[in-house]
């Protein structure tokens, strides 16, 4: 087992615990040195998917940085398993490529987004930050290109799937939130275009991610595409 002792209580005030797993040491070491001088509390690595699982039970860590390729258990099935069991818990998927084929179905999975593993010290600081406030990883143009990627070879029906019928819940306005969310639109953005405040706009986004059960932006950009309220190309 490589992860570290029992989990302590964090301090009032303290940032996200992680857990880090990856199957090279050199990046388990590398991300662990860089997010321990910036003040983030890594509470223990993993070198498997299967170690992975094992260590986010008993640690309960807030975020965990988890490689999509990994031996004995991949990163997709580790993070359905993780995300089960720790609803809360956010997931930062971590890829060699940009567009890695599996990204789309980590953040089906409930991942909140993905990272390239050549990222900057400071932008991997400020991911794990920013996932632990439950807000998206990704600038949404970013994540729109995503998922437009993979979105486009998906089979379409044309009807909402059954475990989306939440989405007759929502308001026009609520609805009309969404879909600009899935065309890739900051809250700030939203503002400007529907002609809101910013505090307006957030508590529509919040009532959407409680109506709909999504964990973070990430989640409403692909349910927007899987219920055809955005569609691959929208501009």
């Amino acid at each position: 087992m490589t992860g570290q002792p029992g989990p302590a209580p964090a301090a009032a005030g303290a940032g996200p615990r992680v857990l880090i797993a990856d199957d090279q040491e050199l990046v388990r070491t590398g991300f662990r040195l860089i997010l321990t001088a910036r003040g983030i509390q890594v509470v223990g690595v993993a070198a498997d998917g299967v170690e992975a699982v094992s260590e986010a039970r008993r640690l309960r860590p807030d975020v965990v940085l988890l490689d999509i390729r990994m031996p004995r258990m991949d990163g997709l099935e580790a993070a359905r398993r993780i995300l089960a069991e720790a609803p809360d818990c956010r997931v930062i998927m971590l890829t060699t490529f940009d567009l890695d084929q599996y990204v789309y179905a980590a953040l089906s999975a409930g991942a909140s987004g993905f990272l390239l593993k050549d990222v900057t010290p400071e932008h991997l600081a400020a991911a794990v930050r920013l996932v632990d406030t439950g807000d998206a990883l990704l600038a949404p143009s970013i994540t729109r290109r995503l998922v437009e990627r993979c979105a486009a070879t998906a089979p379409r029906t044309g009807r909402v799937p059954a475990a989306h019928r939440e989405l007759e819940a929502l308001t026009p306005r609520e609805r009309e939130v969404l879909t600009l969310m899935g065309q890739g639109l900051s809250n700030a953005e939203l503002a400007r275009e529907l002609t809101l405040s910013e505090a307006t706009v957030k508590t529509h986004v919040a009532r959407i991610f409680a109506k709909l059960t999504l964990r973070d932006r990430a989640q409403a950009v692909v349910l927007a595409y899987e219920t055809g309220l955005v569609r691959p190309g929208t501009p």
